[in-house]
This record gives C-alpha cells, sequence and structure tokens, in this order.
C-alpha cells in the first residue's frame, strides 16, 4: 500500500467549520425575515413596493451565486467563503440603516449578493468534505442551516417584544457573522483532485450539459415545492381550513420541524438506499403528504399532510447538490452554482406562481402545481443512480 492509499482521518474541524458557516447563514437570513416587518414600517413603503424588493433580493442573489461558482474554483474555497460570510454580515447592518425604498433597496442587493455567495461557497465546501467522510453527510448541513433560522427567529422576538431597535439587533448579528467568519475559515479545505492531475488533457471530458441541466431541473422542481410550504402553508390553514392565526401558524411549525428533523436522518439513510432513492421516494412521499393536503378538510390530517411533505422534501436537495459538486472537481463551484441557481430560482418562483393560480382556483387546488413536480422528480430521480 501506497503512501496516497493509507486511510486518513476524517476532516472533523473543517466538517465544524462547514457547519458553522451553515448556521451563520440561515442565523443571518432568518434575522432579516424576522425584522421584515418593522423594516418595512421604519422604511413607509407598500406591501407591493416590498414585493418588489424581495424580488431585487433574490435577483442579487442569483448573480452572486453565477459570479462565486466560477470565482471558489479559480481562488479556492479557503478564500471565498470566508471572504462571502463577511460580506453578509457586513451587509446585514444595512437593512436597519435603510430609510426610504431605494436605501433598501441598495441593502438588499448587497444582502442578497452575500447570501447567494456563500451559499454556492458553503455548499462547494460541504462536498469536498464529505469526500473524506465514508458516508454522506450532506444532508446534516442543511439541517443546521435550518437551526441557524430558527435560532435568529427566537432572538428576533425576544429582541422586537423588548424594543429593541432593529438596527441595534442587525448590527449585532453582523458583527457575530464576520467574527464566526473569519475564525472558521483557517479550517475550510480546499478540493483535492489528484486522480484529475494524472489525466492526459484530452481525457477530462466535461459532465454531459443535458446532465446538469437535469440536476439543475430536479433541484428546481423540490425548492419550488419547499418555497410553497414556506409562503402558503399557514394561509391554507387560514383560507382554506378557516383556523385561526395563531392555529395557522402550525402548518408551518409542521413542515419545518419534520424538514429539518428529516435533514438529520437522512444522511444514515442515503448511505444504505443511495442518493437516487432518496431523492425519488422523498419526492412520493411529499407527494403523498401535499394530496393529503389537498383533499382534506379537517385540520389534524391536514396538519399531518404538511408534515409528511417537509419529510419528504427534507433529503432530495442536499443529494442533488453533492451531485453536482462531484460531477467534475475541477469546475465544481460553477457546476454548483447552476443547480443552487435553478434550484434557488424555483424557490423564489413558486410562492409567487401559486398566488397566481390562486386567482383563478381555490388554493387548495393550486397545490396541484408542486405536487405535479414531486411526480416528475420521483419519475426522474434514478439519473443519480445512473451518475453514479
Amino acid at each position: 500500500m501506497t503512501a496516497i492509499d493509507l486511510p486518513t482521518a476524517p476532516p472533523r474541524a473543517a466538517r465544524v467549520a462547514t457547519w458553522l458557516y451553515f448556521g451563520l447563514n440561515g442565523f443571518a437570513v432568518g434575522m432579516w425575515v424576522v425584522h421584515i416587518p418593522s423594516i418595512e414600517h421604519a422604511t413607509g413603503i407598500t406591501h407591493s413596493t416590498l414585493g418588489l424588493l424581495l424580488l431585487v433580493l433574490g435577483g442579487a442573489a442569483f448573480i452572486g451565486m453565477q459570479v462565486a461558482g466560477p470565482l471558489v474554483d479559480r481562488i479556492g474555497q479557503r478564500r471565498l467563503v470566508p471572504a462571502a460570510g463577511v460580506l453578509l454580515g457586513i451587509s446585514l447592518f444595512a437593512p436597519g440603516l435603510a430609510d426610504s425604498w431605494w436605501t433598501l433597496g441598495l441593502a438588499l442587493i448587497a444582502l442578497g449578493f452575500g447570501n447567494g455567495s456563500i451559499d454556492v461557497g458553503m455548499n462547494a465546501q460541504a462536498v469536498v468534505v464529505e469526500r473524506g467522510y465514508p458516508r454522506p453527510i450532506m444532508a446534516s448541513f442543511h439541517a443546521v442551516w435550518s437551526i441557524g433560522g430558527a435560532i435568529a427567529a427566537l432572538i428576533g422576538a425576544a429582541t422586537l417584544r423588548a424594543d429593541v431597535p432593529t438596527q441595534g439587533t442587525l448590527s449585532a448579528a453582523g458583527v457575530l457573522c464576520i467574527v464566526i467568519a473569519l475564525a472558521a475559515g483557517r479550517f475550510l479545505l480546499e478540493a483535492d483532485e489528484p486522480a484529475a492531475e494524472q489525466e492526459a488533457p484530452e481525457e477530462r471530458a466535461k459532465p454531459p450539459a443535458k446532465l446538469v441541466w437535469a440536476l439543475g431541473g430536479l433541484a428546481f422542481g423540490l425548492m419550488l415545492s419547499e418555497g410553497v410550504a414556506n409562503d402558503w402553508a399557514a394561509l391554507h390553514f387560514r383560507d382554506v381550513l378557516g383556523t385561526s392565526v395563531s392555529t395557522a401558524a402550525y402548518a408551518y411549525g409542521a413542515f419545518a420541524v419534520a424538514m429539518t428533523v428529516g435533514r438529520f436522518l437522512t444522511d444514515r439513510v442515503a448511505a444504505v438506499v443511495g442518493p437516487a432513492a432518496i431523492v425519488r421516494y422523498g419526492a412520493a412521499l411529499a407527494a403523498v403528504g401535499l394530496t393529503v393536503v389537498i383533499v382534506v378538510p379537517w385540520v389534524p390530517v391536514a396538519l399531518v399532510g404538511w408534515a409528511l411533505f417537509g419529510l419528504g422534501l427534507a433529503g432530495g436537495v442536499p443529494q442533488l447538490f453533492t451531485a453536482a459538486g462531484n460531477l467534475d472537481p475541477r469546475a465544481a463551484g460553477a457546476l454548483m452554482a447552476r443547480v443552487v441557481g435553478l434550484g434557488y430560482v424555483g424557490l423564489l418562483a413558486g410562492p409567487a406562481l401559486i398566488g397566481g393560480l390562486a386567482h383563478w382556483m381555490p388554493l387548495n387546488l393550486a397545490f396541484i402545481l408542486p405536487l405535479a413536480l414531486c411526480v416528475l422528480t420521483f419519475l426522474g430521480g434514478n439519473i443519480l443512480k445512473q451518475r453514479s
């Protein structure tokens, strides 16, 4: 056995550091989301203006992803990921300082760009870290993102209840993000590709474009479905089932908790059944859950439906990101930017499409769109098995 064949210890320090970046990202996004009402009031903008500015935020995030993807391949993950984390932290100061629609727009451009940049960078790092383990670990990183958002919601609710100024809370959160981003950067890994370096140039075939687009299409469908639950689950309970606002909150809560728990469980299941099964049968479970939501008028059963929907969607996206990052180690960042970017477009488009459909049909029937996408994901998920 040569030195290059000797087993090495899993990169635990890099794994913890990557957890921190995922938690940092979820925390930063959560702090912004929980303060949206107070920022809207402080700037004096209308709901429609806020909706347009949120599209600006999403567009800036998409651009950040496309810039960060090739850049991470060029300058390395140990440089880009901490830099993106610092940028995200700095940009978190800005929304609390905004006093008009255009200053808030500039703030959200910076926030979106930073969020998109770190999203691609930290997922690329997670792929590299996962290569050092004998089992899948990608889904656990995404679970930590959810926990970061939950912590932000709790802290934000407490500071708002205590009348702490939004500017002060977001600034403190920004400082925390900057400190974590700088402290964790030294533990990150760079992509190692000795096998690729030994290949002749003519043998280094690029992955088929159709495969990249197929992974992106699956990510689009799954993340569109997730976006629908994020924005419409509570409204489904209130407007379709006729519950109170407080009871309606349980619909999204059931979805979010089930998704977080599912992501912590996904890695061990994926090690046994493989990524294709996680994507396909997870999508099938999500389809069953959403079918229950569409057809059942009883609140307790519908609550189970939203939980099944979250559990089914929990593991699919991490498998797709891992597959994209491993298509070509020399261009992992650029490939992930395409797949993550398409998924993010779905996350943004889903709520808007459901809103449009709800003008023409009952809200629960509008959910047939994400249901159909879950069915298509079940049918097309075998592409991961072919890749492996």
